[in-house]
Order: structure tokens, then C-alpha cells, then sequence
């Protein structure tokens, strides 16, 4: 994959992100200017879509709250109906480096789906406690399902070649998770090369983080029952996929 190929698609899903979009999308577009942002708005309240806009974004704007499954599905939806071939999901918070994107693009010339790893030997990123013990339990797990080595299976930065935006754009899942854990199980099962490459985070921008210390032991049963449910689901191959 070129990184400078016009038909990637950078899709940023955002719940309440006025402080930190706007500055992610200019700084996407200065890493890789080829690519276009889709920001999906997913039921703010506050100026998300305006900022993001005003930033020189496309914005979908969802009647209500999906999550960040939900939003994602809806973006590879638009990837597909407007023709772009590769999907690239960052975050609106502003953790996600988009300098890594070109490292994640040059990923998919071997791979269909390219994960940015937080815990591959960059940066200082770290978790603790029960949440961490369960993101190790489910790399080991996941290495097994996909048949290599992957150490970080909840992160929320990946880029996503054509094969992999043909089966998510109909086979995304909307749970807790699914965007992370359950996406991964779907795409591994249906044939898709994975793999990953060691990414940087950064402060987050603005707005307030997701996951605190005392949601640790939520978070571990959600994630088991993640895996468990994405493993129940019947099987899509690839080959099945219009």
C-alpha cells in the first residue's frame, strides 16, 4: 500500500470531543495528506461535528449514541460505498500518533489488517492491575487464534487493507469491545492476515479518559465475554464476501 495512495480513508469516531478533534484531523492531514478524515459523530451533545467540519473533515453525524462498534461499522460502510480501498481508525482524543500511519499503510503490502501496538517496545504507555492481566490473557489467546504473535488486542488504532474493509463493512461488530477484540476474532476466522506494528501514545488532548481504576474488574469480564461471544459467532470466510 502507497502512502500516498488518495483512497485511504482516516475515520475518526467521536462522542463529545470538541476540545481534541478539531487538532487530530489537522494533524492526520499533515501526516498524510492523501487521505481523507470521515468523523463519525456519534450522538454529541456538545460541538464536535462543527469542529471537526471547520477542521476540513467529512462529518457523519449518527441520531444517537452507537458506541464506538456502532461507528466504526458505519464508517467502513462509507469506505465501501464511496470507494476507498483502505480504513484507518484513530482516535478523537488525541492518543493516537498519526505519524505511525504510514509505518500501519506500508503494513498492509503483507498484511489485511495492521493493529498499532501499544506494548511492542515504544514508548511508556502501561496498565496495570486486573485490566492488565486480562489484555495479556487475551494477546496469548488471540496470537493463537491468528496464527502470529500480537501483543496489544484492544487497541484502537489499525488500518484496514480492501479485504478487510469488504467483511467489516457488513461484519462489524457494534458490542462493548467489539471493535477491538471481537473484530479480531471475525477477521482471523474469515482468513485475514494480521499483524502489528510497535506504536507511541500521547497525552490525551481533551475530554475524559474511558476506563478508570475502579472499572478494572468490569472491564476483565467484558473483555473475556467479548472473546467468548466473538467466538460463537458463526464463521464468515472471506471468499463469501460482495
Amino acid at each position: 500500500m502507497r502512502p500516498n495512495d488518495p483512497s485511504v480513508l482516516v475515520v475518526i469516531p467521536a462522542l463529545n470531543e470538541e476540545d481534541s478533534v478539531g487538532a487530530v484531523v489537522r494533524s492526520v492531514t499533515a501526516a498524510v495528506p492523501s487521505a481523507r478524515c470521515l468523523v463519525i459523530d456519534d450522538g454529541s451533545t456538545d460541538r464536535t461535528a462543527l469542529r471537526a467540519r471547520d477542521a476540513g473533515a467529512i462529518v457523519l453525524s449518527l441520531p444517537y449514541n452507537l458506541g464506538v462498534g456502532g461507528a466504526m461499522r458505519a464508517g467502513f460502510r462509507f469506505a465501501r460505498d464511496h470507494g476507498y480501498r483502505v480504513v484507518v481508525q484513530v482516535d478523537a482524543d488525541g492518543q493516537h500518533d498519526p505519524s505511525a500511519i504510514l509505518e500501519m499503510l506500508e503494513g498492509l503490502g503483507d498484511a489485511d489488517l495492521v493493529i498499532g501496538a501499544r506494548f511492542a517496545g515504544i514508548g511508556d504507555y502501561g496498565v496495570k492491575g486486573p485490566r492488565r492481566w486480562a489484555m495479556r490473557v487475551l494477546a496469548t489467546i488471540m496470537s493463537r487464534v491468528a496464527r502470529t504473535r500480537l501483543t496489544d488486542v484492544t487497541s484502537g488504532f489499525k488500518a484496514a487493507g480492501p479485504r478487510a474493509v469488504a467483511l467489516f463493512a457488513d461484519n462489524f461488530p457494534a458490542e462493548y469491545l467489539g471493535d477491538t477484540i471481537e473484530a479480531l476474532v471475525i477477521g482471523a476466522r474469515a482468513g485475514l492476515r494480521i499483524t502489528q506494528v510497535p506504536v507511541a501514545m500521547r497525552q490525551r488532548q481533551g475530554g475524559e479518559p474511558s476506563h478508570r481504576p475502579w472499572k478494572a474488574a468490569v472491564y476483565l469480564t467484558r473483555a473475556c465475554a467479548a472473546f467468548g461471544l466473538a467466538m460463537l459467532r458463526p464463521r464468515t470466510r472471506i471468499e463469501d464476501v460482495r
